[in-house]
């Protein structure tokens, strides 16, 4: 069954070669000149000529970085490794954002579990403050042993979670029908590891193992292909027909994209708000009965 599993990924990602030359054309960013720490300083490094850096989590503090510049779509991507061992209640965090009440964000974070269970990768979206978007994943591989690309692609059209280039997930724009899309707010991307034992695992039963730390987790090749925000102007700047993102190549996933979601989603989806209606009152959010691909 594994072996069955592994030849139907492979054929999907070859099928896949042809849309992915966006990632190829990205420049890789070193850490010191489009990022900075924001908080844990004694408890992050970048080495390796600021191309490598490492978050780490004691009992004293987590840590966390965010890029110098805000983009508003685009995508941003980078390569993480995970806590490794016994991770549970610790979370790390890759997110676009914005600021203030009616903050727009896009999210992967990552649960921390006990060793031997898996981790699970969250996802979110937020629009004008308002999230309650979330799915989450189960990983078809070890996320602690090797770094793995994890990409964020966000255009006028769709968001798209993509991790080692395969889809997972896409929220599409559907503005026009009422239901909020962040599309008028320049957003940072960051990065953090910390202590959320309060809920992370197992909704909070399991908690950190302080005698397991300090954790750490390593980042790798940074890479914004991004409109820069600049202000107000930006919203039509960045919606200019003339930019790469907004080109019909990359309005919606591909056939053999749809493929790799489906059989991501089919198999290691763990949890969609779509699917919660208790959640809602029986009252689901409307974007659920429309196309997400």
């Amino acid at each position: 069954m594994a072996r069955n599993s592994q030849a139907i990924l492979l054929a999907l990602f070859v099928c896949l070669i042809g849309f992915d030359h966006q990632h190829s054309l990205v420049v890789e960013a070193n850490f010191w000149d489009t990022t900075f720490i924001n908080w844990g300083a004694h408890h992050a490094s970048v080495y390796n000529n600021g191309d490598d850096m490492q978050l780490v989590l004691d009992k004293s503090a987590g840590s966390g970085i965010e890029s110098k510049k805000e983009y508003l779509f685009g995508s941003v991507e980078m390569q993480i490794k995970l806590v490794s061992g016994n991770s549970a209640g610790t979370v790390t965090a890759y997110y676009l954002s914005s600021k203030g009440d009616k903050h727009d964000e896009i999210d992967f974070e990552f649960l921390g579990n006990v060793s031997g269970k898996p981790y699970i990768m969250h996802t979110n979206v937020f629009a004008e403050g308002v999230g309650n978007k979330e799915q989450q994943f189960y990983p078809w591989f070890d996320p602690t042993t090797d770094f793995h690309n994890y990409t964020i692609h966000w255009n006028p059209s769709e968001i798209v979670w993509f991790i080692d280039s395969i889809p997972i997930r896409v929220f599409r724009n559907y503005e026009f029908l009422g239901i909020k899309y962040p599309n008028k707010q320049g957003m940072k991307a960051y990065s953090s590891l910390w202590n959320a034992d309060d809920w992370a695992t197992r909704g909070g039963l399991d908690k950190i193992d302080w005698n397991k730390a300090p954790f750490s987790a390593r980042l790798r090749k940074f890479s914004p292909r991004a409109c820069t925000w600049f202000g107000q102007g930006s919203i039509s700047y960045c919606n200019s027909k003339d930019k790469w993102y907004t080109s019909s190549e990359y309005s919606s996933l591909n056939e053999a994209q749809k493929g790799q979601m489906k059989w991501v989603r089919d198999k290691y989806m763990i949890y969609d708000y779509c699917k919660d209606g208790k959640r809602f009152n029986w009252n689901v959010p409307r974007e659920c009965f429309l196309q997400q691909s």
